[in-house]
């Protein structure tokens, strides 16, 4: 951040230097008018930064998002096929595995769901996960079935803990502070240039000021709105894990 501040601060200084230079060696003519080249060039580079830095916080967002809904649904997928190859396990290990899943199913839509609004995911979700793979793997099978069972087991745990830690970084994830800053700078000087160029709009000038002042304000507030994965217009909603808690009723009673 201190390097992007000081270079900005010698980009200032090099546009005082070259007006300094210009006018000692009477080069180029006088530009103080509104609309002359030096706001048009200046207007159109700042639209143009604007407009970059707003498609950049508008798209790493939405992809962020669709990945990480995606990565619900997966570990989702893997808990379900655990829960199947639990079911083949032998007692009490298979029925304490699954009620281990069907509990942990719940923490995770219920509240470690907004925990992941602040970008944390609650550590008691990893205990209850970790517990169950150690008793899966404490367990010593009597034959050639049950030892595939504990494989398919561990295997759809390990899948189920791949796509936890992948949630846990889209939790984490947000675009660079320094972009949004920067979104919010260039909208702010495309909204007041005219003014600083030295233009006084009146009347029915207004109108299309006022309405590009707005919607640009509209379009800079939805950057921070949706710079959070599990927060915002764009957040990623529990219904991977609330299909999922249907479903492992529905097998639990069909078994």
């Amino acid at each position: 951040m201190i390097i992007s501040i000081a270079a900005a601060a010698c980009a200032v200084a090099v546009v005082l230097v070259a007006s300094r230079l210009v006018r000692r060696l009477r080069h180029g003519v006088e530009d103080p008018d509104p609309d002359g080249p030096t706001t048009g060039h200046t207007g159109g580079m700042l639209s143009a930064l604007f407009l970059l830095a707003f498609a950049i916080a508008i798209v790493v967002p939405w992809t962020t998002a669709d990945s990480a809904r995606t990565n619900t649904y997966t570990e989702s997928q893997a808990i379900v096929e655990a829960y199947w190859a639990a079911s083949r396990l032998p007692a009490p290990t298979g029925p304490h595995v699954q009620a281990g899943l069907r509990a942990y199913t719940a923490m995770v839509r219920g509240p470690e769901w907004r925990l992941m609004r602040d970008g944390r995911l609650s550590a008691d979700g990893w205990t209850r996960l970790e517990n169950i793979r150690r008793e899966v793997i404490a367990l010593k099978p009597a034959n050639d079935e049950a030892k595939d069972a504990r494989a398919a087991t561990l295997d759809q745990l390990a899948q189920v803990s791949a796509a936890r830690h992948q949630r846990a970084a889209d939790a984490r994830t947000s675009p660079p502070a320094g972009l949004l800053a920067v979104t919010l700078i260039t909208g702010v000087a495309v909204i007041l240039l005219p003014f600083i160029s030295g233009a006084r709009p009146r009347g029915m000038t207004l109108i299309p000021l006022g309405i590009m002042a707005a919607l640009l304000t509209i379009g800079a507030y939805l950057t921070i709105d949706i710079s959070h994965v599990f927060d915002g217009a764009l957040a990623v909603k529990p219904d991977a894990f609330t299909s999922l808690q249907d479903e492992l009723q529905r097998i639990s009673g069909g078994g």
